[in-house]
């Protein structure tokens, strides 16, 4: 099949590319490289050097004829997105809107899109959460994950646009960004590796639930052929506390540090765990790398870049 990858450049977005190309796949990674970086791009994967906004891309739909969208291109800085809302949206919402329209107008089948199921479930009612649980997000980029979500919902109904929503746990692995706000494993493993001590923002015993980036590509991959239209979460199940994630990812650096605690983040979440039994069951996927061997991995990756 035809795929595009939007953000195929990014974190995410360069592992499934490179799965989906593995799979036999024919890809065109659409990615603006505000984030991404062209060295992640696999060399078989055509490239477009375009924001997700810009007009230019019908042109490209019309010239590719893709059969399927992986929609991974986003603003994903929570704090940035708190800190200007409306630019969160336009990108987030806006952006993807103008996708949709695109999609309907070139005879697309079918769209993956990437959620978060951290931030669109907010504080959780139960343990883990499942694709019921109520929707509560407290930040801006939950938001719009939401509204995206929401979305893709009514062009489904009304256009018969298919979709399968994926709301991601904390992702990690290797090319994960160690220098923005998110990505705890990265931001870990690259200052231990440098010597430094990583701040743990308060008593560190928030939990969240921790997926390798190569299970998620391999759900993407299982995502496109599940016929019709839901929403699954790609997790694992499990919570490690962020003092039990230090101390596993500085055995791995072998770092000579003790824990650094500092001040709480305003409105972070307690506990986030999100359970993938729905995913297990109708997409003939399940997590494989366990959080020791995907941690072992991502240390050798930051050790060698």
């Amino acid at each position: 099949m035809k795929i595009f990858v939007t953000g195929g450049a990014g974190f995410i977005g360069s592992h499934i590319t490179d799965s989906l190309i593995e799979d036999g796949h024919k890809v065109s990674v659409i990615d603006d490289l505000s984030t991404g970086k062209r060295s992640h791009i696999h060399p078989k994967a055509k490239f477009y050097h375009l924001d997700i906004r810009d007009k230019r891309l019908n042109e490209v739909f019309s010239q590719e004829r893709p059969s399927i969208l992986c929609h991974h291109a986003a603003q994903i800085n929570v704090r940035k997105s708190v800190e200007d809302p409306i630019f969160d949206a336009n990108i987030n919402i806006l952006g993807t809107l103008h996708l949709l329209k695109l999609s309907l107008t070139h005879g697309l089948r079918k769209i993956i899109f990437a959620s978060t199921g951290g931030a669109i479930y907010g504080e959780q009612d139960y343990f883990p959460a499942d694709e019921n649980h109520p929707t509560r997000p407290l930040s801006p980029y939950g938001v719009t994950k939401l509204a995206v979500e929401n979305y893709l919902y009514y062009y489904q109904q009304v256009y018969g646009l298919d979709y399968v929503i994926l709301r991601y746990a904390n992702v990690y692995g290797p090319r994960q960004d160690p220098y923005g706000e998110a990505g705890v494993v990265a931001i870990f493993a690259e200052s231990m590796l440098s010597g430094k001590t990583p701040i743990i923002n308060g008593d560190g015993k928030q939990t969240r639930d921790f997926i390798n980036v190569s299970d998620v590509a391999a759900a993407n991959v299982a995502a496109l052929n599940f016929t019709g239209s839901n929403i699954f979460n790609i997790g694992t199940g499990i919570e490690t506390s962020i003092n039990e994630l230090f101390q596993q990812i500085k055995k791995f650096t072998k770092a000579k540090i003790k824990e650094n605690h500092g001040s709480a983040k305003k409105g972070e979440q307690i506990r986030s765990v999100i359970t993938p039994q729905k995913a297990i069951n109708a997409l003939n996927w399940a997590p494989k790398i366990s959080l020791a061997d995907g941690l072992k991995k991502t240390v050798e990756y930051f050790s060698s870049v």
